[in-house]
């Protein structure tokens, strides 16, 4: 019997330690790739820029659900909207997301990441990181996933410093909408977007 329960424990802890490697492993594949990207010399190139964050953006979206992240940081307004709507929300949002990231990490120099945590709860998992800087400054950046239909890990928010992205824009969006209408937000966000890619 306590041999039985023994091989259980063991079959157990191993199907942890592999769902571990996995979702961490999804977070890290791409984080690794976009890190490639921003420190290749020759795409560092002004005359590459375009070239450079076409691959950024390539590489980000395989593991980002753009999808997810715009309805949630719409909140109880998303409901409202007509499907085409939503098309066009995820769109607007997607490209804000993009380009954001792609203009913070092309600021990447040499700063060390190291993947402290990670914690699996159904098809919810949180991957904690933090960065450490050339001059020893740490923050906390933690990646909140959730699994797809299809079995496969996705970001559907990013907690910098322990400020929610999704909840940050989520209040915003709220706001300009309570205030002024959905409308303005759309023609807010295609503003940022073109502001961003300037």
């Amino acid at each position: 019997m306590l041999k039985r329960i023994a091989l259980i424990a063991i079959a157990f802890l191993l199907t942890a330690a592999t769902a571990f490697a996995t979702v961490t492993n999804v977070v890290k594949t791409t984080v690794d790739e976009v890190i490639k990207i921003v420190s290749d010399d020759e795409l560092k190139k002004k005359s590459n820029e375009q070239r450079r964050r076409a691959a950024i953006k390539k590489s980000i979206s395989v593991i980002f659900d753009n999808q997810e992240m715009a309805k949630q940081s719409l909140g109880k307004h998303w409901n409202k909207l007509k499907p085409a709507e939503q098309k066009q929300f995820a769109e607007l949002f997607s490209n804000l997301l993009e380009n954001s990231y792609a203009g913070k990490i092309e600021s990447y120099n040499n700063e060390k990441i190291v993947y402290t945590k990670e914690t699996v709860d159904g098809d919810h998992a949180v991957v904690k990181s933090k960065v450490i800087t050339a001059r020893q400054d740490e923050y906390t950046l933690d990646y909140r996933l959730i699994k797809t239909a299809n079995d496969k890990w996705m970001v559907y928010d990013l907690v910098i410093e322990g400020i929610s992205l999704v909840s940050n824009y989520r209040t915003q969006f709220n706001k300009i909408i309570s205030t002024s209408g959905y409308q303005t937000l759309v023609k807010k966000l295609q503003t940022k977007n073109k502001e961003i890619r300037m």
